[in-house]
């Protein structure tokens, strides 16, 4: 029986206590939040000694000060995505589990998605994604923008797919309801050709979440929230058939603090790892940075007033 500790008791925190305390190899051993209404411990600095792993669920600024002082002393940490802010802090944690021998996992929760999880044995060359996330206005997560907030799950499962980082990025973005990007979409250019074209929004007035690709005499079509995964593939004869993929549905925040117990259990590495995780975080601020510069363009275009 492993004993887990919480930290961050907030909207997502909830979702991680309630699966912990329905794990049979767990002990939900603490839960720490800053909100004493929230939790009977405010300071992580008492898990000291108490605990065996932590889940890291505080807002993404905070990641690197808890996950490197848990790691630095010998606890195993799944932290939520981002795994840090910026690549500094990334590399700081990254580094604190390698010296310390820790397990570090990141919350790229759509991994353990059945259907992408499907989807990652029907890959064989893939040519186009057109990728949509979408949700209605929230308060949660307000501190990033949209690319580390939402866009970042799938800019993780595309890298995991192809295997190689792009070559070019394009993108475009703006604030709505925020300080930060709310809506963007992104272009990218991979080594082989491959382009993959994602949007993320968090002021629509719906719930999206799909991804469609195109690879040689196939188009499968994934939607992330109903775990489904069609394919529709077309032989030498030009005849197209159609297959619905049978899945075991099963939530992937269950399945990943699974794996991330096989992974204390093991020793084993997580598929999504810090370093993984890194590498994520570095094309998402390189996104970030594009349309940075879009939005420059776009400055001086509005300062220049426009011409009918």
């Amino acid at each position: 029986m492993h004993r887990i500790a919480v930290i961050g008791a907030g909207q997502f925190g909830q979702n991680h206590i309630r699966v912990v305390r329905q794990s049979p190899r767990a002990d939900l051993t603490a839960v720490v939040d800053l909100d004493p209404a929230r939790a009977a411990l405010t300071d992580f600095h008492d898990l000291a000694g108490k605990i065996d792993a932590a889940i890291v669920a505080t807002p993404t600024s905070a990641h690197a000060e808890i996950g490197y002082w848990l790691l630095e002393h010998g606890i195993d940490v799944l932290a939520e995505k981002p795994i840090a802010p910026d690549l500094e802090s990334a590399d700081r944690l990254v580094a604190a589990a390698e010296s310390h021998a820790r397990i570090l996992q990141v919350g790229h929760l759509e991994r353990f998605n059945p259907a992408v999880i499907a989807l990652e044995g029907r890959v064989t060359l893939p040519l186009f994604f057109e990728i949509h996330r979408l949700s209605v206005f929230s308060p949660r997560s307000l501190d990033v923008d949209v690319i580390l907030d939402l866009m970042i799950h799938d800019i993780d499962i595309v890298l995991s797919l192809i295997g190689a980082e792009p070559e070019e990025i394009r993108g475009a973005g703006v604030s709505i309801l925020s300080s930060k990007v709310d809506i963007a979409n992104v272009r990218l250019q991979f080594p082989n050709g491959c382009v993959a074209n994602l949007t993320a929004s968090r002021v629509s007035t719906e719930r999206v979440r799909k991804l469609r690709l195109f690879q040689p005499q196939q188009y499968i079509s994934l939607d992330y929230a109903r775990q489904e995964l069609l394919v529709f593939s077309v032989d030498d004869g030009r005849q197209v058939a159609f297959e619905p993929v049978p899945l075991a549905k099963a939530e992937p925040l269950q399945l990943q603090f699974d794996a991330f117990l096989d992974s204390v259990e093991t020793r084993k590495s997580p598929k999504t790892s810090g370093l993984r995780a890194r590498q994520t975080l570095r094309i998402a601020l390189a996104i970030l940075d594009k349309i940075e510069e879009h939005s420059e363009i776009v400055s001086k275009s509005l300062a220049g007033g426009w011409k009918l």
